[in-house]
């Protein structure tokens, strides 16, 4: 009887179990010494390739991805994309439901300002627990948004919440036309209430950058917001450029041979 109720309620919040969808696994990347480029599992690397999704860019080259995750908003967007502006930086934004509507006039600088908005899904579950029909919900239902709040038709990149994922969760995302993106370098930012200072987000985002980084940081990070300049100038400085998705995806077309 247990099993059967318990049953009922995953169905009713919108759980569904596939044989074929392989376990649900949580991204992590693995940091190298000295600024060297990140790795993963392999078993990662394969489904990735499998599946069009990408967690790092061409190592050989000193590129720099920038990616931002917006939940909510803690005061510290703005300022944010006054740093990328300023230093001629573009993004990614990867925003949720609660997001476009909480703050719909960010969301459009952000495009007005030449940035990429990524699907983060509406409501932010695990993508990887949730039926067919609700994935495919959760991805529409924020694209609708976006496009009626902005007149862009398509969103090309997503970010599973919390970087959980599965085989079948990054089908679903290829066959709905997304490119998955993960990272490759991070670190602890996205707690509100454990704020550092600058210099502890600028030594940590330093310690992880390397070479090709798709680099993930949470705006509700006010460390981040205030240690942005810093990183940026550094890293200009060091000798790199900084790319958006779309440039590491035309990079990915025209050198397959590369990836």
């Amino acid at each position: 009887m247990k099993k059967i109720i318990l049953a009922v309620l995953l169905a009713a919040s919108g759980f569904v179990w596939h044989p074929d969808a392989g376990s649900a696994e949580d991204w992590y990347f693995k940091p190298a010494k000295n600024n060297h480029p990140a790795t993963t599992e392999p078993e990662y690397e394969a489904l990735l390739k499998k599946y069009d999704g990408i967690y790092i860019g061409n190592s050989a080259g000193k590129n720099i991805y920038f990616t931002f995750d917006n939940g909510y908003e803690a005061g510290y967007t703005a300022k944010i994309l006054d740093t990328l502006k300023k230093e001629k930086v573009p993004a990614a934004f990867f925003i949720t439901g609660h997001y476009i509507n909480d703050q719909p006039e960010l969301v459009k600088r952000m495009v007005r300002e030449g940035h990429i908005i990524g699907n983060h899904s509406w409501g932010h579950p695990d993508l990887s627990k949730i039926s067919d029909e609700k994935y495919e919900q959760e991805l529409q239902k924020l694209k609708q948004a976006y496009s009626k709040l902005t007149g862009k038709k398509t969103m090309t990149y997503l970010r599973p919440p919390r970087g959980t994922f599965s085989e079948r969760s990054l089908k679903l995302a290829k066959d709905e036309g997304y490119i998955s993106v993960f990272w490759s370098a991070a670190y602890k930012d996205w707690l509100r209430d454990e704020q550092h200072g600058a210099d502890y987000a600028y030594d940590h985002i330093m310690k992880r950058i390397h070479p090709g980084a798709i680099l993930l940081l949470h705006t509700v990070s006010r460390d981040n917001a205030e240690a942005l300049p810093r990183v940026i100038k550094e890293l200009k400085q060091q000798g790199y450029h900084f790319k958006s998705l779309d440039d590491l995806m035309v990079e990915r077309i025209l050198s397959p041979g590369i990836w």
